[in-house]
């Protein structure tokens, strides 16, 4: 008797939900949530407007540096001068608006003039950096290490290493000022947020960006000019570094070129890593980096206002940059 042949129909996954997949792709977001539920439930006092206001104003400069930071890595780069950048700026602003640079006709030009020409200075230096990374084809860690050596040094000198006190509202407006009760910088910080990622998603320079870090020899060979792209990226970092600093002085009322910016390049990386953009290139979020950012803020304050010493927030973000790198790695398997 001839044997028949049969024939099993492949095996289907049964219907429900895909945790793994949920986690990799949505990991920020559901860590953010988990956060504000816990939060809610055991921290005092953290469904008031003073709590939202503290955590806003602590992580405005994290984010508006990190949405630099996002484009730089989304070209397959880094940057790890923003700090010192910071400091340059902060420096730069009270010498400007105090007239000890050059004269001033009038208070207000001066004020204008501090505003403008820090943030102008900084993104020339992110330029220098584009330009080391492009032309004399430095490795960007390399090319970046200069100014986070040099850019402290150079505020240093700016000062003579000395603390600038100042007391000028109308400045102090970008860093203490509300509008509708909001702090200002909060809502500066939305704007950059809200532009680099219609910037990112929707335009051709953002095109250009997520396609050098994804494949930079295969960008050239399509005629992305690979060089200026990437020189104006750097130059945002600066620029978005600057206006960071001039928002840390005018909320400290002074300016220490030791202190401004310090660490910033690292919560700035961890805030991009956290938010899910990919380190290598190619694929980047700004709405994520703010998020990570968020995240980062949140866990510091849970553990300060639940009494834990501020040190193991330190461990608590390493954990987190861990977990963060460890699901982007699970997400292209």
């Amino acid at each position: 008797m001839a044997e028949t042949a049969t024939t099993l129909p492949p095996a289907q996954r049964a219907p429900g939900i895909d945790f793994r997949s949920l986690l990799t792709r949505h990991g920020a977001w559901i860590a953010l949530a988990l956060l504000i539920l816990f939060n809610l439930a055991v921290t005092p006092n953290f469904a008031t407007w003073q709590t939202l206001n503290v955590n806003l104003t602590q992580v405005c400069t994290i984010v508006i540096v990190g949405v630099g930071m996002t484009l730089v890595i989304a070209t397959g780069g880094i940057d790890l001068s923003v700090g010192a950048l910071m400091a340059i700026a902060g420096a730069l602003a009270p010498l400007i608006f105090l007239g000890k640079l050059f004269p001033l006709p009038h208070p207000a030009l001066g004020i204008a003039l501090a505003f403008v020409l820090p943030a102008l200075a900084t993104g020339a230096l992110g330029w220098f950096n584009g330009w080391l990374v492009t032309r004399l084809r430095i490795q960007p860690i390399i090319a970046t290490l200069v100014l986070f050596i040099a850019g402290r040094g150079i505020a240093q000198v700016f000062t003579n290493g000395n603390l600038q006190v100042f007391n000028l509202p109308s400045f102090q407006f970008i860093g203490l000022g509300r509008v509708f009760g909001i702090p200002f910088q909060a809502l500066l910080m939305i704007v950059i947020v809200a532009v680099a990622a219609w910037m990112l998603r929707r335009t051709v320079f953002g095109r250009q960006i997520l396609a050098i870090g994804g494949n930079e020899r295969a960008a050239r060979l399509s005629g992305i000019p690979v060089a200026s792209v990437k020189q104006r990226v750097y130059l945002i970092s600066g620029l978005l570094s600057g206006i960071a600093g001039l928002i840390v002085i005018a909320r400290n009322s002074a300016a220490d070129a030791n202190l401004v910016g310090l660490g910033m390049e690292l919560d700035a990386i961890a805030a991009v890593a956290v938010g899910g953009t990919l380190l290598t290139g190619g694929r980047a979020t700004v709405i994520g980096t703010l998020v990570g950012a968020l995240i980062i803020q949140l866990v510091r304050y849970t553990l300060l206002a639940n009494g834990v010493p501020d040190a193991a927030a330190l461990v608590a973000k390493a954990v987190i940059i861990v977990l963060a790198v460890w699901l982007q790695r699970q997400s292209h398997r």
